[in-house]
């Protein structure tokens, strides 16, 4: 039986059909009609005791200068120019309501699309985002035309709907047919995601509420968690964990996480009850008891249900609930995860391990890598784990950094949804009206808000990324600078601009800097060791004009699939490098043939003169987050067939133990060595144990040696 199709395969015919509709004027609408009061004060999800580490408001951190900015830009120029009466034409339409001309934005977020609504709940996220972050009236008056005309929506449908809705509070882009069709389990495509859709609707109302102040958007969203509420907490268990084990038809996307935060900011069981009635139990206890049961599972239908159980954790102290959203993030940070960060194959989970087997045009669907940086940050809130932010610094720089392309667009949000890590592949950007256009959006514009977090107690910041950046923490009346061309190398500076005080600040050591890390205090260099993957603790009393500085020299490194480690990434520091290349074959790279005695890949790759970019057997090497439509290989196949020390050879194969690893390999991780007495004292001891292996002869060990002391390798 052929697998079902994915919701990227259908997206072509989407826009066949989009593409035949005329697009209606830009012309931007009378925001000032609306009846939603204005001005507001942002109500954030209150914080629970369960946090050790709290995040800063968005509108608390402001970017500074450089690529993720730049980015950002590009995505405000949309967010500011997209007509907000085409994102509520299916929402009118669907009421009943006049849709004043305006036509859907494409993709799926067309007339009869049966995921039609979802775009606009992303939408409503991206201008609150934006709003935060810019304070821009313009962006606010548009949030308040878009919250008002949805609560209409809702009016409409509750007097007049056909049909009428079970309940008053129902807000949708289509009827309640396709709820009501999934409680008989009818699956994809004849209907597609429909609680997917009501939580980006609920998603985008509660972030306009917490992020722009709209009282109007929790109305209507309380609402909405009461209709779910109808819905579902009549029905019996066994009949909601059916619906949510069905292949898309059943994906709810963060239903239990948007319900809880709702629960946070009513009060009310009602909606809590409702969030629970999305236990995923298989899943979710298999997750708890540590069996990983992932593969062939649809990767971004599961991963936000996770991020969702941690909420519950956090309102109801149900263990399991913690203890499963940490297992499933180890199961796939790491197991199933490609160079950039991203998960999956076609959408799909693939066997834990299987990297290099599942290298294609299809990797890395982009939602998934949105969802896994939002459970990262949640986890980090529990445990202050740091290796939840070394992947959060991966997803961000190399995929969802990389997955806005760099041009201007007030067409299209101009984002990836696949991203192919197989060879000689390209980028493909637009997406208008999918679900990763929809988080595509909303990605770019809040980098900002990992940065730093704060200690539950107010004892400690913690600097998590080194972004350009300012902090304003006004309850120490602290505004913090820090200057940083990132993802470019170079020293990161911290500046006391206002206040200051006694606290711990806590710098992050990331896994790759393992070539130092090292932090001045006001030009004094500090003692204290920075040990990769750990926090660095500085405390003080710190007081304006303190400045901290931060070098972490980049080193080029390589990371092996894990299924078979002669498919290989390269790294510069933090960044991954491309080779560009149109062959759709791996292409073929040696290097330990140029290693000097310090034994580093800088001798064997050429800077090119450019930042971030190098050259090696005559191809460039360009840094992923430069988003362009040019083929590109994140992997290539390492060949290192013989032993060869620079221009000796010992013409003996350069054999591999059981787990892959080479001779060479094993030499030359213990480098750098001091002299060439210490190396060939290395490559004795280590032909011994070939040899005593049965990996070399006698003879093909004398070869080695002799060709190691007959190498004259430069320091």
């Amino acid at each position: 039986m052929p697998p079902p199709p994915t919701r990227r395969t259908l997206l072509g015919v989407a826009l066949g059909t989009a593409a035949a509709a005329p697009l209606v004027s830009a012309a931007a609408p009378a925001y000032a009609a609306s009846t939603t009061p204005a001005g507001n004060t942002p109500a954030p999800v209150p914080v629970p005791p369960t946090w050790t580490a709290h995040p800063f408001p968005l509108d608390g951190v402001t970017l500074g200068d450089g690529v993720f900015r730049r980015k950002r830009d590009l995505m405000l120029e949309y967010a500011r120019s997209c007509p907000a009466d085409r994102i509520l034409a299916v929402f009118r339409a669907n009421a009943g309501l006049d849709t004043r001309g305006a036509r859907p934005p494409g993709g799926w977020e067309t007339a009869d699309g049966n995921l039609r609504g979802h775009y606009g709940g992303h939408f409503l996220t991206l201008v609150s985002q934006a709003y935060a972050d810019t304070g821009e009236s313009a962006l606010k008056a548009k949030l308040d035309y878009l919250v008002g005309a949805l609560g209409e929506c809702q009016r409409a449908l509750a007097d007049h709907g056909s049909p009428r809705p079970s309940h008053p509070g129902y807000l949708a882009a289509y009827p309640e047919t396709q709820f009501i069709l999934l409680e008989s389990y009818t699956t994809y495509p004849t209907i597609w995601a429909p609680y997917y859709t009501c939580h980006k609707i609920m998603r985008g109302l509660l972030d306009a509420h917490t992020l722009a102040g709209s009282a109007q958007a929790l109305t209507i969203a309380s609402a909405m968690g009461d209709w779910v509420h109808s819905r579902l907490g009549r029905l019996p268990k066994s009949q909601l964990e059916r619906m949510w084990s069905i292949y898309i038809a059943g994906e709810y996307g963060g239903m239990n996480e948007v319900l809880a935060d709702l629960h946070a900011l009513t009060g009310r069981a009602e909606h809590l009850a409702a969030a629970r009635c999305f236990d995923n139990t298989a899943l979710l206890t298999a997750c708890a008891e540590d069996r990983d049961v992932l593969a062939g599972l649809h990767a971004n239908q599961h991963i936000p249900q996770f991020t969702g159980y941690l909420r519950l954790f956090d309102h109801t102290g149900e263990e399991r609930y913690a203890d499963a959203a940490r297992h499933f993030w180890s199961m796939v940070a790491g197991p199933r995860m490609y160079s950039l960060g991203g998960t999956g194959q076609g959408e799909m989970f693939r066997a834990r391990g299987a990297v290099a087997a599942t290298l294609d045009d299809k990797n890395a669907e982009t939602c998934a890598t949105y969802n896994l940086l939002k459970l990262s940050r949640q986890l980090f809130f529990h445990r202050q784990d740091p290796a939840y932010m070394d992947y959060y610094e991966r997803g961000l720089t190399n995929h969802i950094l990389a997955s806005r392309r760099d041009a201007r667009s007030t067409e299209s949000p101009e984002v990836t949804y696949f991203v192919g890590m197989g060879p000689g592949v390209a980028r493909a950007y637009g997406n208008t009206g999918t679900c990763c256009g929809g988080t595509g959006m909303e990605n770019h514009t809040k980098y900002q808000d990992s940065v730093y977090f704060r200690s539950a107690d107010g004892d400690a910041l913690y600097v998590n990324l080194y972004l350009a950046s300012t902090l304003r923490w006004p309850e120490k009346g602290l505004v913090v600078e820090q200057t940083s061309d990132y993802p470019a190398e170079g020293v990161r500076t911290l500046t006391f601009r206002e206040g200051g005080g006694t606290f711990d600040l806590r710098l992050r050591v990331p896994a790759w800097a393992t070539g130092g890390f090292t932090v001045t205090v006001n030009g004094v260099r500090q003692p204290a060791e920075g040990v990769p993957g750990s926090y660095l603790t500085l405390r003080r009393n710190w007081q304006r004009g303190d400045r901290v500085g931060i070098s972490a020299p980049y080193r080029l490194r390589v990371e092996r699939a894990l299924d078979d480690p002669t498919v290989q990434s390269l790294f510069h520091g933090p960044v991954l490098l491309v080779a560009r290349s149109a062959e759709t074959g791996f292409r073929a790279f040696s290097f330990y043939r140029d290693f000097t005695l310090r034994g580093d890949l800088a001798d064997a790759i050429a800077p090119e003169g450019r930042p971030l970019h190098f050259t090696t057997h005559g191809l460039t090497l360009a840094p992923f987050h430069l988003a362009d439509t040019a083929r590109y290989h994140a992997y290539f196949r390492r060949a290192e067939p013989v032993v060869v020390f620079g221009a000796s050879d010992s013409g003996v194969a350069n054999r591999a133990r059981g787990d892959g690893s080479t001779f060479l390999d094993v030499l030359w991780a213990r480098a750098p060595f001091t002299d060439s007495g210490r190396f060939l004292a290395a490559v004795r001891a280590l032909a011994d144990t070939w040899l005593a292996e049965g990996l070399f002869s006698r003879a093909e060990r004398d070869r080695v040696v002799a060709a190691a002391a007959g190498a004259r390798l430069r320091r």
